[in-house]
């Protein structure tokens, strides 16, 4: 049997720095590429921990807290168990998250009369948020009072809004809020402080 030979071509050493070089480059690519990767991942992770425990990211749908937040508006939520009469909170009814305004908290005893003007412990409420006071959709009795470690909340907007004046949805205990919002971020133009 012929054996055939081949002969082996070897390089000169400018052909072997070449080389040398190039994989050297594509050794450092693959590292920066790899830490960068690493780094996008921990930012994500942190990021994910801090909206889910801490600082929840919501968007506005529908139109009852018009004027304030409008339909595609991005809020960010802070997870308090400290609300008060006005904070517009965010809180769960039937796998849904609502966006309303904080009335009256518990004991507190609620008004309204049949042009939508609002009295909480017999003191009519200066409502600047509200374009134009309306009965909406009611079939509660005033004055109705509120139970203990719940919130009457209503939508800006009097007419549209589906809040604690119906039996629907009533007053929100504080099991099933998620948080108080604070600032708005989206549309950038229009960012600013809530409460």
């Amino acid at each position: 049997m012929d054996k055939e030979r081949k002969e082996v071509e070897i390089p000169d050493l400018s052909v072997v720095a070449k080389e040398r070089k190039r994989l050297h480059g594509r050794s450092r690519f693959s590292g920066i590429l790899n830490s960068t990767i690493a780094i996008l991942l921990v930012v994500a992770a942190a990021a994910v921990l801090i909206s889910t425990l801490w600082m929840p990211v919501l968007e506005i749908y529908g139109s009852s807290m018009n004027p304030l937040l409008k339909d595609g508006n991005i809020v960010i939520l802070t997870k308090t168990g400290n609300l008060e009469q006005g904070d517009v909170i965010a809180f769960y009814y039937n796998n849904k998250i609502l966006v309303k305004r904080v009335i009256a908290t518990g004991g507190d005893w609620v008004n309204m009369d049949e042009n939508g003007n609002v009295a909480v412990n017999d003191k009519v409420l200066d409502e600047p948020y509200v374009d134009s006071p309306a009965l909406g959709q009611c079939d509660i009795t005033f004055p109705y009072q509120v139970p203990e470690e719940s919130y009457f909340v209503m939508g800006d907007h009097r007419s549209v809004s589906i809040d604690s004046r119906s039996k629907q949805i009533g007053c929100v205990r504080q099991e099933q809020v998620v948080g108080k919002i604070d600032f708005r971020i989206w549309p950038l133009n229009k960012m600013k402080w809530i409460s």
